[in-house]
């Protein structure tokens, strides 16, 4: 794949001759004369002396970083798995930084429109009082917040963080298509689309002179922290959790700034103010960078039937107390009609023309608009006036739309009159080409910029670069990825050398390790459920793998051990003649979920072991054979689960999180140990009971090197029971709880233990006193069931 497959020779003049364009060249690499745009040049030379195989290689390097950080969009439909591979096109998008810094010029423009647009909807609405903009749009719209009209939001500015989706025609003008300023999304993916093509391009990427994204992350971060003031604590990340398709992004971007990522039964509301749910207590919140839409915030005051939200949020930024970027109800301003009015708007707020046109829109309930709609109706695309929606991104079907009074079968002419205030015309979109590698060459495919702008204490500023939005095919509306589209990183070229910038702030004073954040309850329960169910996990590996080497190894399945070992997986819900159970599936799943819920403080290379744990079992589910075969997978993965709990474990930094994570896990060994020896150690066990326990609990060897004589009951209960040696003991594990349990917070009042860690004082010291003959086996099932009254107490003073 050389020059040929590119389609056009690597310049080396400048005579129109050197760039006449061929067939199937992309309109983002040409000019308005058909030349190659400078911009384009180096990267077309560079790109088109590569053979196929060093192309390949290095979108392989691309692909396996986005893998290895477990980068994901959330595909509906899917059900067994929605988290599909992010879609990835490795040729970055190329713009020129002079034409870039127009482009941005005209966005902070719109930006501002857009800021003094909705101050006017929720305050004194001279805009509809004047006739500029429809009240039928404004009143019919599901994203006007009657509660919100009158309330100033605190810092004074409505719109924080913005994104603007606009695209090029073939003759070289850009032009909006949609405004996103209720929780924009993809900045965080671009991020990830900048890092993955510096992979690919390393060496290109290097000397290209192309603008850093640090920089504008850093400056955002930086005017959040100064919204906050000094009442507020640190700003946090509000998103509806994992189950939204961009999820990933969410807890991506609250890792690389440092921020909480809350869900809304984090906060709790008290005397007006914002109150994060902590296992340390309540601590204030005063901005949240709002990432699901604004009705779901508070079912008081908005949508009664979110479970998203939080009661009594609204109240708080009435009374100013919280900042939300960006405020509620300013998802007015994506409503599609009112992309018919800005320019005129821009005229009235700011006596100047839209810098950027919008795609051309008639709002058809205005009569001379409908008009012209109904007589160009071949040429443009109609759908509803009230979505919040670019049309790119919708197949409206107004045929079919139940908001509609007219028939299904209505002609355009009688919809329009009859519901026309619901309609809007547009202009058919034509979008530019860029070029994407398919069947090894390079392939025009229509494109859309996804750019992003930031308030910050200078004004707005824009993010050098943002992501494109690839087509699959010619049909504009195959963009999202939803729908098979693809993307791909921006890449803004300067002709100097540019700034590295990082995160970190200018070295002004000596450095100062900053305090670990407070851990909200959510996540410590996460945490804490997620270390009991790998942990249930493997213990239900360790009993089927000695099942099943038993069972090879027996005349008949009905012999008493393991009869005895059948029941006892019976009383846990696990069948043991089922291939893989379910409890071993069930329980990863809900392993999965829990960290889930806690992205943004798990590490990736840990959530993608625990996934590929998963996915292990449920392909061995449908392969495996009764026996010495099913004992072999359960050995492949006992290695995999407990490389997961050490990986973990590990790397993982010390901080409250840690400490749940391992209480969980301490926890739930105790009890597991403990069910298997009182069942498994006891006078009335059957033969090979006691070698039966010591090989679940994995102290074969260490009974061996211990103990100089055959295994016995005493041997069994010393070594599982009241070891403080062996990690695999229940005393070393009431040795754990006690200590982790006393490091959290108020662990300890006024020199009093909290009735939490006086249970476990008690438990720890009425079994370390037992000698192995003096422990029987319901003491041991006693020692089991207050467990459970310690997890009950965890829990009521913490993880509530």
């Amino acid at each position: 794949m050389r020059a040929e497959a590119l389609q056009v020779q690597a310049p080396d003049t400048d005579s129109a001759a050197a760039y006449q364009p061929l067939p199937g060249i992309p309109d983002e690499m040409l000019d308005a004369t058909g030349r190659i745009r400078p911009v384009w040049r180096d990267f077309i030379r560079r790109f088109s002396s590569m053979n196929p195989e060093e192309v390949i290689q290095r979108f392989a390097r691309g692909d396996e970083y986005l893998r290895d950080a477990g980068v994901f969009f959330r595909q509906y439909g899917h059900a067994e798995s929605p988290e599909r591979d992010w879609p990835l096109s490795h040729v970055p998008l190329l713009i020129d930084e002079s034409e870039w810094n127009a482009l941005a010029a005209g966005m902070i423009q719109r930006a501002d429109l857009l800021e003094s647009i909705v101050a006017d909807l929720y305050g004194p609405a001279d805009l509809v009082a004047g006739g500029h903009l429809p009240a039928a749009i404004v009143a019919g719209s599901a994203e006007w917040l009657r509660p919100l009209v009158g309330v100033r939001p605190r810092g004074g500015h409505y719109l924080h963080f913005l994104s603007f989706e606009i695209g090029r025609g073939p003759d070289g003008r850009w032009w909006v298509l949609g405004d996103r300023t209720q929780a924009p999304s993809g900045a965080g993916f671009a991020l990830e689309n900048r890092v993955a093509s510096t992979r690919v391009f390393s060496d290109l990427f290097a000397e290209a002179n192309v603008h850093r994204l640090a920089g504008f992350f850093r400056a955002f971060r930086d005017t959040l922290d100064g919204l906050g003031g000094r009442d507020g604590g640190h700003p946090a990340i509000l998103t509806p959790g994992p189950l939204t398709d961009t999820y990933y992004e969410h807890a991506y971007i609250a890792r690389y700034l440092g921020m909480m990522l809350l869900e809304g039964e984090d906060l709790v509301v008290e005397r007006g103010r914002v109150m994060v749910r902590t296992i340390a207590g309540p601590r204030p919140v005063s901005v949240l960078w709002r990432r699901l839409d604004a009705s779901w915030v508070d079912p008081l005051e908005l949508d009664d039937s979110s479970t998203l939200g939080t009661p009594g949020l609204v109240e708080a930024v009435r009374r100013g107390s919280v900042a939300l970027v960006n405020a509620l109800g300013s998802g007015i301003l994506e409503t599609r009609a009112l992309l018919a009015f800005l320019p005129r708007l821009c005229e009235v707020v700011r006596g100047e023309a839209l810098a950027i046109p919008n795609i051309a829109t008639w709002w058809c309930g205005d009569p001379a608009a409908r008009t012209h709609v109904l007589a160009n109706a071949g040429s443009m695309t109609i759908g509803a006036a009230l979505s919040t929606r670019p049309s790119i991104d919708t197949d409206d079907d107004i045929r079919s739309a139940g908001w509609m009074r007219s028939a299904p079968e209505a002609s355009i002419e009688d919809r329009l009159a009859t519901d026309g205030h619901l309609l809007v015309g547009q202009e058919a979109v034509t979008l530019s080409t860029m070029p994407v590698y398919a069947g090894g060459r390079l392939e025009p495919r229509p494109v859309t910029l996804r750019a992003f702008l930031a308030r910050t204490a200078s004004g707005w500023q824009v993010m050098p670069g943002g992501y494109a939005r690839i087509g699959r095919s010619d049909d504009p509306s195959a963009l999202a990825m939803q729908r098979g589209g693809s993307v791909a990183d921006v890449w803004v070229v300067s002709d100097q050398p540019v700034l590295s910038d990082t995160l970190l702030p200018p070295r002004t004073a000596p450095y100062v390790r900053p305090e670990p954040g407070a851990l909200p309850s959510r996540a410590a329960d996460n945490l804490y459920w997620l270390g009991r169910y790998v942990e249930r996990a493997e213990g239900i590996m360790r009993l089927l793998r000695a099942w099943h080497l038993r069972l090879a190894e027996a005349i008949s399945r009905d012999t008493p051990l393991l009869t005895e070992l059948r029941d006892h997986l019976a009383s846990f819900g696990i069948l043991p003649e089922q291939r893989i159970p379910d409890a071993i599936q069930r329980t990863l799943r809900s392993a999965i979920a829990s960290a889930g819920r806690v992205r943004d403080r798990f590490s990736v290379d840990g959530w993608m072991a625990l996934n590929d744990l998963a996915k292990t079992a449920r392909r061995m589910s449908s392969t495996v054979t009764e026996g010495e075969d099913e004992a072999r997978a359960m050995g492949v993965l006992l290695r995999k689960i407990t490389g997961f709990s050490g990986l973990v474990h590990e790397n993982m930094y010390r901080s409250d999180g840690w400490r749940f994570l391992t209480i969980g896990r301490s926890l739930e060994r105790a009890s597991a140990i403990a069910s298997v020896l009182a069942r498994f150690a006891d006078e009335d066990s059957p033969a090979g009971g006691f070698g039966l326990a010591v090989e679940v609990a994995d102290s074969s060897m260490s009974h061996r090197r211990r103990y100089a004589v055959s295994t016995t009951r005493e041997t069994v209960i010393d070594l599982l029971a009241l070891d403080t040696m062996n990690p695999r003991a229940i005393l070393y594990q009431l040795t754990e709880l006690r200590e982790q349990i006393g490091l959290l917070p108020g662990a300890t009042g006024q020199g009093i233990g909290t009735p939490l860690s006086r249970a476990v004082l008690q438990l720890h010291a009425g079994l370390a006193v037992k000698t192995p003959e003096e422990l029987t086996s319901e003491d041991i099932l006693g020692c089991r069931t207050d467990l459970g009254q310690v997890s009950d107490l965890l829990s009521e003073a913490y993880l509530r």
